[in-house]
Parts: structure tokens; sequence; C-alpha cells
């Protein structure tokens, strides 16, 4: 058994900004050589996610108003008082969404859907650079 740990970096354009990751994940999982196991993918921050859905541009814009209805970014949060930096809504989004994720791999491959991709989920309300963290287990 192998555990292998790769850093993606990514820039990102701000809220909401959705990022299919599936090639660069997949990249690592293939350099790696291991045929079975787990991946896991995390993105470090309190203001993004890790999510899948299938990544068309119908769906991008249903989700990016999916969110806008859950967690509206014109509403004052309490947590924007604390810094003033006006993104409680971003904190918020990531906290629904989760950190991260696990994919189950088999002959090298992610086990995912025909039309699933791995996406990263930028909801700051500015520019950021990410780091997503990619961890394999197997053999």
């Amino acid at each position: 058994m192998q555990i292998i740990t790769e850093e993606i970096r990514l820039s990102t354009k701000g809220n909401p900004d959705l990022l299919n990751i599936t090639d660069a994940v997949s990249k690592v999982l293939s350099s790696s050589k291991l045929a079975q196991g787990m991946m896991s993918v995390c993105v470090v921050g309190s203001t993004a996610a890790i999510t899948t859905f299938e990544y068309e541009p119908g769906l991008i814009e249903d989700i990016r108003e999916l969110f806008e209805k859950l967690v509206p970014q014109g509403k004052h949060y309490r947590h924007d008082e604390t810094w003033g930096d006006a993104n409680g809504f971003s904190h918020l989004r990531a906290s629904l969404q989760g950190p991260s994720l696990i994919i189950p791999f088999k002959d090298g491959k992610l086990l995912l859907g025909t039309w699933q991709q791995v996406v990263l989920a930028e909801f700051d309300n500015r520019q950021r650079k990410r780091r997503v963290i990619v961890q394999l287990i197997g053999e």
C-alpha cells in the first residue's frame, strides 16, 4: 500500500467560479502508476469547495442560481462584522458543499460516472490562488 500526496495550484476569478479539475486530478493518478485505491481531493481554504456534477453550461448556471437562492450574496451576515470583508456568504456556501471528496479508482482510472466531473467551486468574493491537495492511497 502506498500513499502519494500531490498539490495542484489554481487561480480563480472569485464568486461564483466553477472549475472542472477532472483532468488535473486524473493526471495525478496517471503519474502515480497506482492501479487501485482511493483518491482524496481537498481544497485548502474555508471559502471554496470540491464537488462533482455534469460540467455543462446549463447546469453550471443552475448551480450558480441555486447557491444564490440558498445563500444570497447581497444579504448581511454576522461574519461580515468580524473581519469586514463581506464574504460571510462565501463561508456559508463552502460549508454547505464541503472542502473534500473521496473518489475510488481501479485499473488506474477514476470510478466516475460518464458525465461526472470533479469541480472546484470558488465562493470567495475576490480572485484567489487555490491549493488543491490530492492524496492517493492504493497499490
